[in-house]
């Protein structure tokens, strides 16, 4: 377990996660309340930022995905709960939210386990993971649901089986986040949920370091508004919910992902926060009761996507058309009031934080052991 601020302990102790459920009516009280207002809300300055112009980023996406396909279904009694996933070649890596050891699946293109990686290492809780070029397994243990962790960490299940444990901690208090996405020249980059569609993304300030905490830095702000797509486990917030990212293997494309909806950017060198102050491309998911994984399949524009839950159906977006080249590989300076709608004044902000925080505390209904 990597107890927070502490070395790996011998012993196991007790540990658990909240699973949020919103009650109907709570759902529909945030969502409202959250719709008209996410872009353009909560900028603040020193930051790229960005309000996802929703109906404008549908406009393409039939032009550059195809119908949703369902090669197989993953059904291994070992795999309730997927969070992360990548591609290698014809095989698909996968890893569960949670579990007693650092664990990472693969599977064949009939969704059955071919192999097993893992290391002795028990994470809080995973949440997301990426592949880098040298087939090192990166896992994102930066699930925080009870905002309460003095510190995050990646850990990097290397090809001959070692496992070392990165720490990290926000500049700015605890944070969930479940989606990681790793650049081209190897910068990880955190990217954290919010009830109200305001994600920040955030790098470590310097080279990761096993031997102690590194600093994150906030290098851009998004904001997500609905999209009226069907699906995930709490209604209409899960339009506005981070769940998992991915950077194409020729480093051309990015993508997050909500329970609902993929967001498709293109991507120029390993400049992430210049390529999220650009448009994006919104594609539709087929509803999933949790889907929290996305990756890009072996074409590198194709998206692959899946969730918790067994069976748990493994779809394909196939890319029918090519995503238009980042246009800068410059980083782009962020101001108050440059995204796509109106601010919201601090008392307006304030009370849809407050009543969002008082929906999510009550609306917490199992409790899982992590």
């Amino acid at each position: 377990m990597l107890e927070d601020g502490g070395p790996l302990p011998e012993a196991r102790t007790t540990r658990s996660r909240a699973l949020t459920r919103l009650p109907v009516a709570a759902v529909l009280c945030t969502a409202v309340l959250a719709g008209p207002f996410l872009p353009g809300a909560f900028l603040s300055g020193g930051v790229p930022q960005r309000g996802v112009d929703t109906a404008a980023a549908q406009e393409g996406a039939a032009a550059l995905y195809g119908d949703p396909q369902q090669p197989c279904s993953i059904t291994d009694a070992r795999l309730p709960e997927i969070s992360g996933m990548a591609v290698s070649g014809g095989t698909t890596l996968v890893m569960n939210d949670g579990g007693d050891a650092v664990t990472v699946y693969e599977l064949d293109a009939g969704c059955a386990v071919t192999g097993v990686q893992t290391a002795p290492v028990d994470p809080y809780d995973p949440e997301d993971m990426a592949l880098a070029a040298d087939g090192t397994v990166w896992l994102a243990d930066t699930g925080d649901n009870r905002l309460s962790r003095t510190t995050v960490a990646l850990i990097a299940l290397a090809p001959d089986g070692s496992a070392p444990v990165y720490r990290l901690s926000y500049p700015d208090g605890p944070r969930d986040a479940e989606a990681l996405l790793l650049a081209p020249d190897g910068t990880p980059y955190v990217v954290t949920k919010d009830v109200l569609g305001h994600s920040e993304v955030y790098r470590p300030e310097q080279a990761l370091d096993a031997a102690a905490t590194v600093p994150l830095t906030r290098v851009a702000d998004l904001s997500f508004s609905l999209t009226g797509t069907e699906g995930g486990p709490v209604g209409r917030a899960g339009q506005l919910l981070v769940t998992g990212g991915s950077v194409s293997q020729d480093g051309a494309a990015l993508v997050l992902r909500t329970y609902t909806d993929a967001y498709v950017w293109p991507l120029a060198g390993s400049d992430v926060p210049a390529a999220l102050a650009g448009p994006p491309t919104v594609v539709p998911l087929p509803a999933s009761p949790q889907g929290e994984a996305v990756a890009f399949a072996a074409d590198a524009r194709s998206l692959v996507v899946t969730g918790e839950g067994l069976p748990a159906a493994l779809t394909v977006l196939p890319a029918v058309g090519a995503l238009a080249p980042a246009a800068s590989t410059e980083p782009v300076a962020g101001a108050p009031g440059t995204a796509d709608g109106a601010a919201l004044s601090p008392w307006s902000a304030g009370a849809i934080a407050a009543i969002a925080a008082a929906v999510l505390v009550a609306g917490v209904s199992r409790i899982r052991r992590r």
